[in-house]
């Protein structure tokens, strides 16, 4: 059926913006817990303390873009609502539990993995519900989802800030759970319009069977190599893009004490991302084809030369330019990533592509913070991880150029295709006509001589 524009999907779309605003607006105010987290469990005299704190960010942001690939599987077999939910309640009882350790080694799979899998199930089916609502508007209703983790990014770090102060860490994560308990609710909102096949053969049948395993994951998608080097350039520029996530925090109480309110970088990376997204989203629509990708190299280049920057700024208004830049050309790059990918490789594809490279995306996401934290222990500063935190985007970057002309490579050979086909068809025409004139000639002097 035609999608209605409107009416119960206005609901869908609040639902998918809170589930939007929680998941990301938690993992980007991972700061505020990270210095927490250091002040709890850094009693001893453990000089890899920051490198082991930073793993739980780090495994919680990495484990969100790991499952990807295996939720959008599963949003296939099982429907959006069911996986939405389930995954909710997993959050809920990996973050709920997360408020019970006394050490910071179980964090990394209460909040690091069971967290952070259940926030991946419940995020990437509100993205999929969205097009069974909407067609026309959809542009619309992605960009007023998306900016659900600005908001939240804006408004949490605030808020953690003040109940941490008052109840404490464990108290904080226990309120957080709210956040998550309401997002198992809005799952139940996401109610299916597109009738499947499987579904109907099942009921006839009375069981459920798994179609086959090319229709499960389909890796057709790596044979078009505009998208092999879009899916692998992207992860080689994100080595560094979330270290000032993690680490940011914790740099500005080294630099400037407690005189500052370091919740205003934060702020300032939410405003700033949702403004992004709102502009480079409607520039994108006035870029053709796969030239829209120059967004997202100008956007690795301002986040790497950011990123360097941080450590120049020796005044906190310095760091709040550096993080207003930063957030702007960090909407840039999110909002673009699925025009891009329906460039790539078509509609038909989209959303196992987008899969994939959420899933390459996660293994330099959970490595990066780690090895920032790794140089504080042994230096005693951050500025050298964000110097390097700002090598990888360029260096990605560089590599994204060569997309568009790849791609209008590809274009030019699939356009001759059916003219070589054509041409051939022609040939073969010509070629039974000559064997029926061939084959006539004789009959026509026979019938003469008679």
């Amino acid at each position: 059926p035609e999608p209605p524009e409107g009416g119960w999907g206005w609901v869908v779309m609040l639902a998918a913006m809170w589930c939007n605003g929680a998941v990301f607006g938690i993992q980007n105010s991972c700061g505020v817990l990270f210095v927490s987290m250091l002040q709890l469990f850094g009693g001893g005299e453990d000089k890899q303390l920051a490198f082991k704190t930073a793993w739980v960010s780090s495994l919680s942001m990495g484990m969100v873009f790991f499952c990807s690939p295996i939720v959008s599987i599963f949003t296939d077999l099982f429907g959006c609502r069911k996986v939405a939910v389930i995954g909710a309640a997993v959050g809920f009882v990996g973050l709920l539990s997360s408020s019970f350790v006394s050490t910071i080694e179980p964090l990394y799979f209460t909040y690091g993995i069971l967290f952070a899998c259940g926030c991946s199930f419940a995020y990437q089916p509100s993205l999929v519900i969205l097009g069974h609502y909407f067609k026309k508007r959809l542009g619309l209703v992605n960009g007023i989802v998306t900016a659900g983790s600005s908001l939240f990014t804006v408004s949490l770090p605030f808020l953690l800030r003040v109940l941490i102060d008052s109840v404490g860490l464990y108290n904080t994560l226990r309120v957080l759970c709210i956040l998550m308990f309401v997002l198992f609710l809005a799952g139940f909102t996401y109610k299916p319009l597109v009738s499947n096949a499987k579904d109907k053969e099942g009921g006839k049948k009375g069981k459920f069977r798994f179609p086959p395993g090319k229709k499960i994951c389909n890796f057709s998608v790596f044979k078009v190599l505009s998208y092999r080097i879009w899916a692998f350039g992207i992860p080689a520029a994100l080595f560094g893009y979330f270290v000032p996530y993690v680490h940011l925090m914790k740099h500005v109480k080294d630099r400037f004490g407690d005189s500052v309110p370091e919740e205003v970088l934060l702020l300032c990376l939410g405003i700033t991302s949702g403004v992004g997204r709102l502009i480079f989203g409607r520039v994108a629509d006035y870029i053709p084809g796969a030239k829209k990708v120059y967004l997202q190299v100008a956007s690795f280049f301002f986040i790497g030369l950011m990123s360097m920057m941080i450590p120049l700024c020796h005044v906190f208004g310095g760091l709040i330019a550096v993080c207003l830049f930063m957030g702007l050309f960090d909407g840039c790059f999110i909002c673009i990533m699925a025009p891009i990918a329906f460039e790539l490789v078509g509609a038909q594809d989209v959303s196992q592509a987008i899969g994939f490279l959420l899933g390459l995306m996660s293994i330099p996401m959970t490595v990066g913070p780690p090895i920032a934290g790794l140089l504080h222990d042994h230096l005693g500063t951050y500025d050298v991880a964000f110097y390097l935190a700002g090598v990888p985007p360029l260096i990605g970057g560089a590599i994204l150029c060569f997309i568009p002309w790849v791609h209008e490579r590809q274009k030019l050979k699939e356009r001759a295709k059916p003219v070589d086909g054509e041409t051939t068809e022609k040939m073969l025409e010509n070629e039974s006509t000559l064997v029926l004139n061939a084959t006539e000639k004789p009959v026509t002097e026979m019938e003469s001589g008679f």
